[in-house]
């Protein structure tokens, strides 16, 4: 079941592996740790070529960013306990932390870098009125 958009942070717990479909198509997955005091496990799966250049540079313990869907699955293990599995289907995945250096990402639309740079002169000291909130 496909809930909703999540972007989550957190530390490589597992690294990238790469498989292939019957048609040649790259699919990466790879472990992401989400929690601060205790390992929340989430699984991500990358199945868009842009994000290949990315995956590949993944190895364990490194900081990421991803987005996209988050989905929830329920499956029971041999001894017929009920078990959850959480897995987000990526949209875009980024490198974080000064080990990376500059950083890398990639997106399906393209890579946000130029989103993320701007100067204190772009912002203007006006408020935005009540009426002007789109939601």
């Amino acid at each position: 079941m496909s809930l909703a958009k999540a972007v989550v942070t957190g530390s490589v717990f597992r690294a990238p592996e790469k498989r292939f479909t019957q048609n040649n198509v790259p699919v990466s997955s790879f472990v992401l740790n989400i929690g601060e005091r205790e390992e929340m496990l989430i699984r991500v799966v990358a199945k868009r070529a842009a994000l290949d250049e990315v995956v590949s540079g993944i190895s364990k313990d490194d900081r990421v960013l991803v987005e996209g869907r988050i989905q929830i699955t329920s499956v029971k293990n041999d001894s017929g306990a009920e078990r959850r599995i959480y897995e987000i289907d990526a949209n875009a995945i980024e490198m974080m932390g000064a080990s990376s250096g500059t950083g890398s990402s990639a997106s399906s639309a393209g890579s946000g870098e130029d989103i993320v740079k701007f100067s204190q002169e772009e912002f203007s000291d006006e408020l935005i009125g009540e009426d002007e909130i789109p939601f």
